[in-house]
């Protein structure tokens, strides 16, 4: 018997800078597979149906000079709604807000930031590719998914803005001034009945942009590669809601970012994350929770790198979607 059993929802990289925020596409049901955290899976939304998401990132940074003013933290918040235009294909539109706010005496920075708008392709493996169908059975789901993303963000952030002493620091504007691209690739498989595998390949790329008082700026490429497995754990049919423990490791690489056509030095490096964390189900909404911590770095000037990916004390990571 064929029936809907899955709904996803999916957010892409929306850049926060210092650097930039991340979610990925999950899955909300009782049955089929179960979701990661933040990484991308590889469902897209039913045909017809919309989504409502949050998401909230909230990195504490280390700090490691007592007598100079550091970066305390970074808080991205990302409100989106989603809608599935085919049973293949799902568009998406999110708005961020981002706060970075140092240590006492220092320099903050609140705002808007730039819109994203995104696009996903959903396709399948089963005697040859096939575009994801509108319904699959509870066999269908464990045949290899697949999906590509892009997608864009819009300079609708302030690009002029300056912080309280009337400087434009670029790494706390909350615009990017131009847009920035990103490209994607996912694999999601049902091991077992109870395991699911989540893998995903993507790429996000920024244009120089020269701000009000003269400095042009193009921030560094970012390459990730993730993973994630998650378990079908606590089920209670009656009441609708199911708990996975999931498991996320993180691959991050940054190029340096280009001040004035010249490579910026304490920017850029590789960066790997461990994230521990559950996802819970509950009739049409979906709630994630992991905590993310950097497990290995190799960064570029590595000692002035404060307040920067591979960082942090740790990051706290929280979603909620609904499906209407």
């Amino acid at each position: 018997m064929k029936m809907a059993l899955t709904a996803g929802f999916c957010l892409f990289s929306l850049p926060a800078l210092a650097h930039h925020g991340v979610a990925g596409v999950g899955v909300a049901g009782l049955n089929g597979p179960g979701a990661p955290i933040e990484l991308a899976a590889s469902t897209v939304l039913p045909e017809d149906k919309g989504l409502a998401y949050f998401k909230v990132d909230d990195a504490q940074f280390k700090t490691y000079a007592p007598t100079a003013i550091e970066s305390r933290y970074s808080r991205f918040t990302m409100l989106g709604l989603g809608y599935g235009v085919t049973p293949w294909f799902s568009a998406y539109a999110f708005v961020p807000y981002n706060e970075k706010v140092d240590e006492a005496g220092g320099l903050n920075s609140r705002g808007v930031a730039d819109m994203s708008v995104m696009g996903q392709i959903g396709f399948k493996y089963d005697d040859g590719f096939k575009l994801s169908p509108r319904n699959e059975s509870l066999d269908d789901l464990e045949d290899w998914h697949f999906s590509v993303f892009f997608g864009a963000t819009l300079p609708t952030g302030n690009a002029k803005h300056r912080l309280s002493d009337g400087t434009i620091d670029p790494g706390k504007s909350p615009s990017f001034g131009k847009p920035s691209y990103s490209l994607g690739v996912t694999t999601s498989k049902m091991l077992t009945d109870k395991l699911t595998l989540s893998m995903e390949a993507s790429a996000l790329r920024f244009m120089e942009y020269t701000y009000n008082d003269g400095q042009r700026v193009r921030f560094g490429a970012e390459n990730r590669f993730n993973t994630a497995l998650s378990y079908r754990g606590w089920v209670l049919p009656e009441k609708k809601f199911r708990l996975d423990p999931v498991l996320e490791i993180q691959y991050l690489a940054l190029g340096r970012d280009c001040e004035n056509g010249v490579g910026a030095l304490a920017t850029g490096g590789e960066v790997a994350y461990a994230m521990p964390g559950v996802r819970a189900y509950w009739q049409n909404m979906s709630f994630a929770l992991g905590l993310k911590k950097p497990v290995w770095t190799k960064l570029n000037e590595s000692n002035q790198q404060q307040g920067a990916e591979g960082k942090e004390k740790y990051r706290l990571i929280l979603s909620a979607s609904l499906l209407f």
